[in-house]
């Protein structure tokens, strides 16, 4: 018997699980498919970012700055030492006239917590990342030690860095958890078998909601299938350009000379676990207008591949839900995300131990506890801030 099973492999998951290795607590993480190729974790583009409007999503993004920086030696088991390919390229968020009080507020914040962040006006955008301004951009905020990670680096990092300290993983399918006199004691496998366990923590992350559902418990989750798009142009050739991001929501990420990764989320993204992208008209015909139309210079490209990966959309908030469920003993949960879990995994992983644990966390993290789902207390990012 366990005394934490884990119910997911992915970043969460192995996050959570080196988190309670290293206090010494026996853990199992089970992970239906050790690949993790249709998960959330590894179909993310990596992105992480100190640029949030909410003061918990920023401290969580700092916390994920200082693992990141010594994510080698931390991870370090006998015979390997993971290499995260952190790219500090800096995120640069657009603003137009409609959000500029929204962007001065998020600044305000970011500044007063200690975040290295600049207002760039639209002269200093031109001179600076000429190719992202246009009339309709009046300046961004620009993070420069914004950037992106591997995320199966990171996520093996942590596998590998948990089992070195007793953590143990195995392949198999929850079917359900077990709830006996309102408290959490273990799941039951697809072979029919069940595993025991004091604590029961699911990090399933668009999985979750049918899980929890099983139980009683229900959480508002859904599984949003959002296409990214990689794109070849000339644009940005021989300069170093940031990640960018439209006051819209459409996003860019520089790969390569002329390549960009691109998506954005719309409200008629599928719901469901169907991993096919969506056709290359889409780009064509929705993504590419409102791309040009912020940043004219991006008036000739291609579409060369893409790929779909699932949003674990938590229709509340968009806001993690972190913590144990009030109502049922013994029952811990990571999920909800809406994009940005793989970024957050560390302080997450860390805070569901300190928790189970009895230690005092390190973050304040109440406001985004499961206890707001019961009462439908929603915490927004400011409204400026709709990626």
């Amino acid at each position: 018997m366990s005394d934490v099973i884990v119910v997911g492999g992915a970043c969460m998951g192995a996050a959570t699980a080196f988190n309670l290795a290293t206090r010494d607590v026996r853990v199992t993480v089970i992970e239906r498919d050790p690949t993790l190729r249709h998960s959330s974790t590894l179909r993310s583009d990596g992105n992480v970012r100190i640029q949030f409007n909410l003061e918990e999503n920023i401290r969580m993004s700092q916390y994920a700055m200082e693992v990141l920086d010594q994510f080698e030696d931390l991870m370090a088991t006998e015979g390997h030492q993971p290499d995260p390919a952190a790219r500090k390229q800096g995120n640069l968020f657009l603003v137009d006239e409609a959000n500029r009080e929204a962007a001065d507020i998020g600044l305000e914040l970011q500044r007063g917590l200690g975040c290295e962040v600049a207002w760039l006006s639209h002269d200093e955008l031109a001179s600076t990342f000429p190719p992202l301004v246009s009339e309709r951009i009046v300046g961004a905020t620009f993070g420069p030690n914004d950037g992106s990670v591997d995320p199966g680096a990171v996520t093996q990092g942590y596998r590998r860095a948990a089992i070195a300290r007793g953590a143990v993983f195995e392949t198999g399918v929850v079917l359900s958890l077990l709830r006996e006199d309102g408290r959490a004691t273990g799941v039951t496998l697809g072979d029919g078998t069940t595993r025991r366990a004091d604590v029961v923590v699911v990090c399933a992350g668009a999985w979750s909601t049918g899980l929890l559902s099983a139980i009683g418990v229900e959480i508002p989750v859904q599984p949003v299938m959002r296409t990214v798009y990689v794109v070849a142009t000339d644009v940005g050739r021989g300069l170093s350009l940031p990640s960018a991001f439209l006051p819209s929501g459409l996003y860019l990420l520089p790969e390569h000379e002329g390549t960009f990764v691109m998506a954005w989320s719309l409200p008629d993204d599928p719901v469901g676990f169907d991993f096919t992208p969506a056709h290359r008209d889409r780009f064509y015909d929705v993504l590419w207008p409102e791309l040009a139309g912020w940043l004219p210079v991006f008036d000739r490209l291609e579409v060369v591949r893409s790929w779909a990966g699932l949003y674990e959309q938590n229709t509340l908030d968009a806001n993690g839900i972190i913590g144990v469920w009030p109502e049922v003993e013994a029952l811990y949960m990571a999920t909800g995300f809406s994009g940005h879990g793989f970024q957050q995994c560390h302080a997450v992983g860390r805070h569901l131990a300190q928790l189970i644990t009895g230690e005092s966390p390190s973050l304040d993290l109440e406001r985004l506890s499961p206890a707001r789902v019961l009462t439908g207390s929603a915490v927004y990012e400011h409204a400026g801030r709709i990626i």
